[in-house]
């Protein structure tokens, strides 16, 4: 089994999703994953008795996928875009490294190549 990319799974997900290429419908899935994983959270902290039916970890795999999925249908390249808007929050917050020099082994978002 190869190793999994955020590439590799955009390139699954719109194959996956090429008949059905609603974003809507995608978004409403992924609001209904995003409840579950608060139920989750709730119960792992105490707030809510655990039920045994919520898993945190599997709950956040079904928020990456509908995430994935809906940037996959609109083309959106994913990889390059969090790595552009990690670049834009480390200078603003001033945060080092930044993501792309982290992947690089670098210690600062400044750091000429």
């Amino acid at each position: 089994m190869g190793k999994l990319t955020i590439e590799g799974l955009q390139h699954y997900l719109a194959f996956k999703y090429k008949e059905d290429r609603s974003s809507t419908g995608l978004f409403m899935k992924l609001v209904e994953e995003i409840g579950e994983v608060a139920e989750a959270l709730n119960q792992l902290e105490g707030r809510k008795s655990n039920t045994g039916n919520a898993s945190l970890e599997k709950e956040l795999a079904d928020v990456i996928h509908y995430t994935v999925a809906i940037a996959s249908i609109n083309n959106i390249e994913l990889s390059k875009v969090i790595l552009e808007k990690d670049k834009i929050a480390a200078i603003k917050y001033n945060q080092s490294p930044n993501l792309e020099g982290f992947l690089r082994g670098k210690t600062s978002p400044l750091t000429k190549d």
